[in-house]
């Protein structure tokens, strides 16, 4: 006797049911894989990411220097320690020839890690330092914790 050449549509349909699909074995082979990926790439981003706030913080204070030299321009001094560099947003007290705001909002005063940075004007009144004392925010250090000023 020939056997039929083709199967009949309903072996068919339940041979497909049975191949169709992932295996949990194939789902857990992926997510070990997927696991593993991540757990080599982690401290690979966290650096870039500490990098990252680190050249931000000082961009930022560039920033800052910039508008204090606009400040400069147009009142003929810097602002005082007791204005600080909220004279950049909002107009300080008594300053006619404030032709600001010298900063868009106040975020820019604060530094990647939340804190503000501090604002001296030096001592012989030829300039400023604005510094950020980084992540961990004590004096020196190194790495994201390294102090940034101008």
């Amino acid at each position: 006797m020939i056997t039929p050449r083709f199967t009949s549509e309903k072996s068919r349909r339940e041979r497909d049911d049975r191949e169709s699909g992932f295996t949990l074995v194939e789902l857990l082979v992926v997510l070990a894989i997927i696991a593993l990926i991540a757990t080599l790439a982690a401290p690979q981003v966290l650096r870039y990411l500490g990098s990252a706030r680190t050249n931000a913080a000082k961009a930022q204070v560039r920033n800052i220097e910039s508008a204090l030299e606009l400040y400069y321009v147009d009142n003929a001094k810097y602002p005082t320690a007791e204005e600080g560099l909220s004279a950049l947003v909002a107009a300080p007290t008594g300053e006619a020839r404030w032709n600001g705001p010298y900063l868009k909002g106040t975020t820019g005063l604060k530094d990647p890690w939340g804190r503000p940075y501090s604002y001296e004007v030096k001592a012989d009144a030829s300039g400023v330092v604005i510094r950020s004392l980084g992540k961990d925010g004590k004096p020196d250090g190194t790495g994201e914790d390294q102090d940034i000023s101008n």
